[in-house]
Formats: structure tokens, sequence, C-alpha cells
């Protein structure tokens, strides 16, 4: 028995000085999926993304501008100290993770967002950009437009997390010019939201949705028309 485990010790040694094998690690943490380290001086989507969870939390009290500037800086500082974190002011792979945003395990295949997303912050997250692109819409059709943003989540053809797919560059025009920050969801927009977190989907599995009275790239009319709801066209 000595003798094959010896055997077995020199074979694992073999292969990895073969690059056949790796010795096994675990990470300090998961890596936050596809998440740039955030500093002072920083701005985007993911400033804002950050601002709104600290806000949501309690930690943040400024305007979500998307600018990583001194108050970011320091809620992001005291968020740190209270959760056992470095406390540098940067928004690298372990504070992401401790905000919530961290990536899925790998598999063997893709990763699929599960429908039965629960968490307050994410109900809100959906239901502001509910309000942004839907207000004014039959209580169906702002279902609707959370249905297809969480279609997406689902979809191979987009990012694998809620926040991934309505921080997309230009995917809607509410996050681009910032409208989902300045404007309070009422409550059918939440309604709308936990509906469509529940499951409900009144376009049969849209992933995209557009007005036909704004201007649109006319490459949109090629996508296969599911149904009508409100002003709203939706589409695979």
């Amino acid at each position: 028995m000595k003798r094959l485990a010896l055997l077995l010790v020199a074979l694992t040694l073999a292969l990895m000085v073969c690059g056949l094998a790796k010795p096994l690690s675990i990470p300090e943490t998961v890596e936050a999926q596809a998440k740039p380290t955030l500093h002072w001086g920083s701005g985007g989507y993911d400033v804002r993304l950050v601002q709104w969870k600290l806000q949501s939390w309690g930690y943040y009290r400024g305007a979500i501008d998307g600018v990583f500037g001194t108050e970011t800086s320091q809620a992001v500082r005291n968020f740190q100290a209270r959760n056992g974190l470095p406390v540098d002011g940067l928004v690298g792979s372990r504070t992401w993770a401790a905000l919530g945003f961290a990536a899925p395990a790998a598999t063997a295949g893709r990763y699929v967002a599960s429908r039965g997303i629960s968490r307050n912050d994410n109900i809100d997250l959906l239901a502001r950009v509910i309000a942004g692109e839907a207000e004014g819409e039959p209580y169906s059709g702002q279902v609707a437009v959370g249905a297809t943003i969480l279609n997406r989540v689902a979809s191979s053809r987009f990012p694998n997390s809620l926040s991934g797919v309505i921080f997309q560059p230009n995917a809607f025009e509410s996050v681009s010019n910032g409208l989902i920050w300045r404007r309070t969801p009422g409550a059918t927009a939440y309604r709308a939201a936990r509906d469509a977190i529940n499951g409900y989907d009144p376009t049969y599995g849209a992933i995209f949705f557009w007005n036909p009275s704004k201007p649109v790239n006319p490459w949109i009319w090629s996508r296969s028309i599911i149904v009508w709801i409100g002003r709203h066209v939706f589409a695979r």
C-alpha cells in the first residue's frame, strides 16, 4: 500500500511537470464577473452600480452620478471596515463580491441565472428600469418589460446576471440617460418586477422590445414579433 501511494505521488508530480495536472487551490474569494477595479476618479455604469448598492444599504447619501469622488470613496471605506475587508477605498474583486456581485462558479455549460431572484436590491433595480422604460404603460406592459430583461439573463446572447443585462452599454435608454436614478419607481413598477421575477411572462419569451413611435434601428424589425402590449413591440 505504501509503495502504491509513493507511485501515485510520483505520477502526479510527473504530470504537473508536463503541464497535464495542476495542484488544487482554493481562491481567497470569488472574482466579480467582468468587473474592473474601481478607484477615486473612475466613472461610468459600474460606479453607479456601486453607488446604488451602497446607498440602498445606508453607506452612501450622495447622487448616483457615476463619478467616483470623495463621498463615494468614503462610503466604500466605511463599507469595507464594517465587513472586514482591507480598507483601501478600492472596489476590487473582494469588495465586488461583498457587494453581492460575485461571478458564478465555472461549470461545463453556461451558467443561467434563476428566475427565482428574490433579493430586494434586484427587485429595486428591475423596478427602476421598468419605471424608466414603461411608465404609463398598462400593468401587463410593465411586467412584459421586466420579463424581457429576465429573458435576456437566461439567453446565451446576453450577460448572465441581472445587473450585467441592465448595465450593458446602450441596452436601455433609461439607463444610458440616467433616468432610472432620477425617477423613484411606483407601487405598480415594484409589483411588475416581483411578478416578472416570479415567472410571469406575457411576452412568451421575448428578448427585445421597442416603441415604434420612437426612432429605432431598422434592424430591429427583422426580429420575430411575438406580441404588442401597450406602446411596445416584443420580439425574439
